[in-house]
This record gives structure tokens, sequence and C-alpha cells, in this order.
């Protein structure tokens, strides 16, 4: 195993895999973050070329976590290496990019793995079996907020760089995609890269879904909100405990009026794991296996498609876009 890029989250896939005792080498650009690597991870590789790492017959499979702008062509060449490729999100910044390297790992007969980390967080993983079990009712509608002060890119706006997150999550708890999009967005600090972006999805059947990114907010918020039409389901991640709570909150008809009615809060036991090395795992397992894994390359491509429709309706200042159509 090899991970490619080690900085600010690259880092954290290196401890993960070390920790999975599956880490052979790390390669990165940056000398002071090869020597950092060597010091904590002894017995580790390091390199600074990728040739160099696609060419060391030890190694099947890399994970990337470059600037977002270089997943394809990184991604391509680890595949056309002929190895298993785990792309951290987004899995590039086009929907032609992603369809790419989709139909190359399909050819190629290699697993093609997306970093859609909230997918395998235990309270997410509670939230997805609370909803399934129809224990909220029919699903209304879906809110996100991700919110914080920085980390500011330059390379792709807040949009890209946060909402992935929640999209894909909204795509699992829905059940399917949005038929289309509209969304709107400011830009503060670096001229044509969006800091602030609202996005609204409407998905079959009339369930809506509000995300709310932001990297230009004085405090960090990662809230996600469920509201079926019997209860609520909260999932706030900025908490050290009851991370997951069950809301028997709604709206009841009385004598021909809606009348607000508030019950009781459940808080809901989680298991307490690592989400990132549950994922790291996961990407083991299906390599080993020769299988999909659960965030594969489509679920990856599904979401693209959602971030393309929303990069247009801004770009269309707030028009709704259909979602996988050619914009």
């Amino acid at each position: 195993m090899a991970v490619v890029g080690a900085g600010y989250w690259g880092k954290n896939l290196v401890r993960n895999f070390a920790a999975l005792g599956a880490l052979h080498s790390v390669c990165d650009a940056d000398a002071k973050i090869r020597a950092r690597i060597g010091a904590q991870y002894p017995g580790v590789q390091t390199t600074g070329d990728l040739a160099t790492l696609l060419s060391n017959p030890a190694i099947a499979r890399v994970a990337i976590a470059t600037p977002a702008a270089a997943h394809h062509a990184h991604a391509s060449a680890v595949l056309d290496a002929g190895k298993d490729v785990f792309v951290e999100k987004p899995l590039a910044l086009t929907v032609e990019e992603g369809a790419d390297l989709v139909r190359r790992a399909d050819a190629l007969g290699r697993v093609l793995m997306v970093g859609h980390v909230l997918h395998y967080h235990p309270a997410v993983e509670k939230l997805q079996e609370i909803v399934r079990s129809g224990e909220l009712g029919a699903l209304r509608y879906v809110y996100s907020n991700r919110l914080n002060l920085g980390k500011v890119r330059t390379e792709e706006n807040i949009l890209w760089s946060f909402a992935p997150h929640d999209i894909s999550i909204m795509l699992a708890l829905v059940g399917s995609d949005p038929v289309r999009a509209a969304a709107s967005g400011a830009t503060y600090i670096t001229p044509g890269v969006p800091d602030v972006t609202v996005s609204q999805l409407s998905f079959p059947g009339g369930v809506r879904g509000h995300i709310f990114v932001s990297w230009l907010h004085p405090y960090k918020e990662q809230r996600l909100v469920v509201v079926g039409d019997r209860k609520m389901a909260v999932f706030d991640d900025t908490l050290r405990d009851g991370k997951l709570r069950l809301h028997d909150k709604g709206i009841d008809v009385s004598g021909g009026a809606p009348v607000p009615r508030r019950d009781d809060e459940t808080v809901i036991d989680i298991e307490d794991r690592e989400p990132l090395l549950a994922e790291c795992q996961e990407f083991q397992d299906a390599c080993r296996e020769r299988r999909r894994p659960l965030t594969d390359g489509e679920n990856g491509l599904r979401v693209l498609q959602v971030l393309a429709a929303c990069q247009a309706s801004i770009e269309k200042d707030g028009e709704p876009v259909a979602v996988g159509a050619r914009t």
C-alpha cells in the first residue's frame, strides 16, 4: 500500500494505513514532509517521484490525497500501472473526468474507491438504519450545515471542497438521486472562488435537501438534520457525546388545525471507532476480496453529477439545473 500526498489530509491516511500494517511507501513532492514521514514511520519508503513509486512491483494499491485538480491525472496513472486506487473526495473536478476513471477501472479490472468518509461514521451508519426502518416515517427534507473558519482553498471552491460529504450522505439517506439542483454562492476572499454556497436539491417524491457550506464562519458546525412525517433525527459531529439524537417531534392535526408535537428526545448509542480507519479497512478488504467498495467509483460519479449541477446553477445566478444534464 502506498499513499500519494501526505499533507493536510493525506497524513491521516498515512496514519491509518500504517495502523492497519499495510503502509509500504509514501510519495510527496515536499522534502520536509518526506523527512517527517521517515522519522514517524521507520521502515516506510519515501519518494518524491510518482513514476518511481508506480514502477515498484511490491505496491499493489495506492491512495491519492493530492489537490483535487490532480486527482484524475494521478488516479489514471495508478490504474494504468495496474494498481487499485483510493481517491479522496471529490473523485475529480468534472463529470467527464470522473466517468473516465470509472470506465478505466472497470476495463482494467481494478478497484476504484472514493473517500466519502462519513459513510463509515458509526453515527451515520446508525442514522441510515433508522431511516430504512421507517421509524422517522416518510422523509420530508434533509438539511446539512458544514461551516468553519478555513481551511480556505484556491484550487476548488467551498462547494467542491465541503459539500461532497453531505451530498453523498443525502443520496444514501433518500435512496435516489435528485432530479434538479439550485444553488447560489458568494466570493469574498479569492476572486472566482466562492467561499459560501447554499444548495437546494429536489428529489423524486417531493423530498428536498438543503446544504449550506462555508469556510468563512466564526465557529465550526457540522450538523445533519433528517425530518420525517413521524420523527426527526439530528447528527451533530461537533459534539463529544450524543452525536446522534432522535426527536419524537412533528406536526399533528387536531380539530382540523396543525398542532406542534414536542415529545421525547433520545440519545442513540453508537460505536466508538474512527471513521477513517473503517474507511481504510474497507479499501483493504475490497481489494483483497476483488469487490466493489461501499463508496465505489459509481458513488463518486453520482456525487460529481450533483456538484456539477450545483456549480452550473451558481454560474446561472441560482437558476435550477437538471442533475445529469449537459451544462
